[in-house]
């Protein structure tokens, strides 16, 4: 059976503990962490949070959705036109090289048709096809067409070069 990437969606915060089951029940599978400082009052900590709330990505065959659907605070595979949405490797790949360049990125849901043709235009991730980065001032901006999603991050302009400079 070929394996594919789909999203399932978890319960409100539950994205390191399904994690944590699904290794468990040897399903293979990313739950895209962001590092983010956060502010106390008394002091400056990072931490892992997860990247898109609520969700995680499994890598599975048709046979075994099931037992993934089975686990505690799985609420549902992610549906597009009434399927679970298959996600791309190459968008998976994205997210973590995405992850391993940049820190506090947000996420920000976005209207993406499947059709629409997206391609990384300038910066780090350049002419990875399928994908869309705008790099504006100090922001780079990956566009996730599978799932709506636009990653934003904060860069130094030390590391943005403008499609004049090529």
């Amino acid at each position: 059976m070929e394996k594919k990437w789909y999203a399932v969606y978890t319960k409100p915060r539950w994205e390191k503990r399904v994690a944590s089951l699904l290794v468990v029940k040897e399903v293979e599978h990313y739950c895209p962490l962001n590092s983010v400082v956060k502010q106390w009052s008394d002091r400056r900590k990072k931490v892992y949070e997860p990247l898109i709330p609520s969700y995680v990505f499994v890598h599975v065959s048709s046979a075994e959705m099931v037992k993934v659907q089975k686990t505690d605070g799985i609420i549902n595979f992610v549906h597009l036109s009434g399927k679970p949405a298959v996600i791309r490797q190459q968008e998976i790949d994205v997210i973590k090289d995405f992850l391993n360049k940049h820190r506090n990125v947000k996420v920000a849901k976005i209207d993406v048709n499947v059709n629409d043709t997206v391609r990384i235009t300038c910066g780090p991730l350049m002419n990875q096809e399928g994908n869309v980065i705008e790099v504006s001032s100090n922001k780079v901006k990956v566009v996730l067409p599978s799932l709506g999603f636009l990653l934003v991050a904060e860069v130094e302009k030390a590391n943005i070069t403008t499609s004049s400079s090529h």
